[in-house]
């Protein structure tokens, strides 16, 4: 039995290939080797300046600083702003960073939870590299980019005013892992501007490539406490948000669920992050809160910390009432499922809607929807060990669309949905009278303006077509589209 949130197909597919576009081998992210760069500068004594992000106005973007303060920045090497510069100092921390003047909360908030999970984070942020032996001002990361791992290579010049980093820095001066990571990641979205505004789940499937499950709290499943503490122990990424401008801790990650005794009974505790770093919550269970004193010496030595640090404690009742959703970022969702044995399936499609000839739009339009794209799937049964602890939902959908321009706000996203209908016998494309006379088994509730939507649902062994769509007809755009099964199933 593989060890918790590990999904050995998934694994096995991804980690393991020897593809271009795998972990093992990811693509070059602009076509750019990293050894072979690394190489050529130390063959010639010379620090690395990276021609596709270059240090200028372009890669901070428009937008982000005022014009006056643009006109002071600085791209300086760490070694210019500090004497003796380190990549790490005493490991990664989520108390490394703080934010800096672009609205990338959303980021920090992932990699807060990146912090947590050690396997994950190494996968993203190569830790052998370093300001001493064989320096060069070269450095490189990895994401997970719409179906592909890319390696990010930058160089280490930095935007500053007066000395100072304007954007992501460390707590600790000399230690720049957080401030390149920014970077890297600013790269792949276009620039730094390119990073205002966003949601968890966009970087932590970019950390993991693995699939994400949102929960809105206010329809929230009433074990959300018990999944959450099985997603944290399943080595998944989380992340939380509250509605804009309510308070001064809008996204948030978390990884520790206890249940401690507190006056004679059990009290359900999560611990959250704010990556701003300030701004704490100021109720039950914060740091100065008395119901501190209703727990042991011992749990309270464990857990309270009185420090403004952004790192806070919530009961569960006041987390569901104070935040909007919380979303679950995971190679497999086996956490739904308890101490289920059996393992869920993974296939990736690529799709396309083309304006006119496979872009039907949504139902709304009858005479076109079954011009969509059409996945078949059968499914033949459970498997035995699963289905003995299956729970509800026993199939996964994702459905996310490619950006067709560099610069991510620029990118212009589509209404998307997914609908699902049962069948039987049926062979070749399925006309508009199918639709015409069936309804979904399984849908979206609602088409969303969104980078990734996703449909959980529970489907009897039979036959079904899975069919995504735009809002509105004659929409351009490419699509992934990622089936999780915890069933046997054919996909065609």
């Amino acid at each position: 039995m593989p060890p918790p949130g590990v999904c050995m197909s998934i694994m096995q597919e991804r980690n393991k290939q020897e593809g271009v576009g795998s972990l093992a081998n990811p693509e070059k992210h602009s076509n750019q080797d990293f050894q072979q760069l690394k190489q050529y500068c130390l063959a010639r004594g010379v620090r690395y300046i990276d021609e596709m992000f270059p240090p200028d106005h372009n890669s901070i973007g428009d937008g982000v600083l005022p014009p006056d303060f643009m006109s002071r920045v600085v791209w300086l090497r760490p070694a210019k702003i500090i004497q003796n510069p380190d990549f790490i100092v005493d490991g990664l921390s989520r108390f490394d960073f703080g934010q800096g003047m672009v609205e990338d909360c959303w980021f920090l908030a992932s990699i807060g939870a990146l912090t947590f999970q050690k396997d994950i984070l190494e996968q993203v942020v190569p830790l052998n590299q370093t300001f001493k032996e064989d320096y060069c001002g070269i450095f490189h990361f990895r994401f997970w980019r719409f179906g592909r791992w890319v390696d990010v290579v930058i160089d280490d010049k930095l935007p500053t005013v007066d000395g100072n980093l304007i954007f992501v820095h460390s707590k600790t001066p000399n230690e720049f892992w957080p401030a390149l990571l920014e970077k890297a990641y600013a790269k792949v979205c276009g620039s730094y501007a390119d990073m205002n505004l966003g949601t968890p789940s966009e970087a932590m499937m970019d950390f993991t490539g693995g699939v994400h499950i949102t929960f809105k709290l206010t329809d929230a499943p009433s074990n959300l406490w018990d999944l959450l503490f099985r997603a944290v122990q399943s080595k998944s990424l989380i992340g939380c948000g509250t509605p804009q401008g309510v308070s001064n801790y809008s996204w948030c990650s978390f990884w520790f669920l206890p249940q401690i005794m507190s006056q004679g009974r059990p009290v359900n505790l999560i611990r959250l992050f704010n990556p701003w770093g300030r701004g704490e919550w100021k109720g039950d269970w914060s740091d100065k809160s008395s119901m501190w004193q209703t727990v042991s010496p011992n749990d309270r030595k464990m857990c309270l910390s009185v420090k403004e640090d952004g790192e806070f404690w919530m009961t569960m009742e006041d987390f569901c009432k104070h935040f909007t959703d919380v979303t679950i970022c995971c190679m497999c969702p086996d956490f739904l499922d308890g101490n289920s044995k059996g393992l869920w399936t993974h296939s990736i499609h690529d799709g396309r809607w083309v304006a006119g000839t496979t872009a039907g739009g949504c139902m709304n339009f009858p005479n076109s929807f079954w011009t969509n794209p059409q996945y078949r799937v059968k499914i033949e049964g459970l498997d035995r060990d699963c289905s003995e602890t299956q729970e509800d939902n026993n199939m996964l959908v994702s459905l996310m669309q490619k950006p067709d321009k560099r610069n991510r706000r620029l990118v212009k996203s589509l209404y998307i949905g997914i609908n699902i209908f049962e069948f039987k016998g049926q062979r070749g494309k399925f006309p508009a009278d199918f639709f015409n006379t069936n309804v979904p088994v399984a849908q979206t509730k609602n088409l969303l303006n969104a980078r990734t939507v996703v449909l959980l649902s529970r489907l009897k062994p039979g036959e079904y077509l899975i069919v995504p769509s735009s809002f509105n007809p004659n929409e351009t755009a490419s699509f992934i589209l990622s089936i999780l099964s915890k069933v046997e199933t054919q996909i065609q």
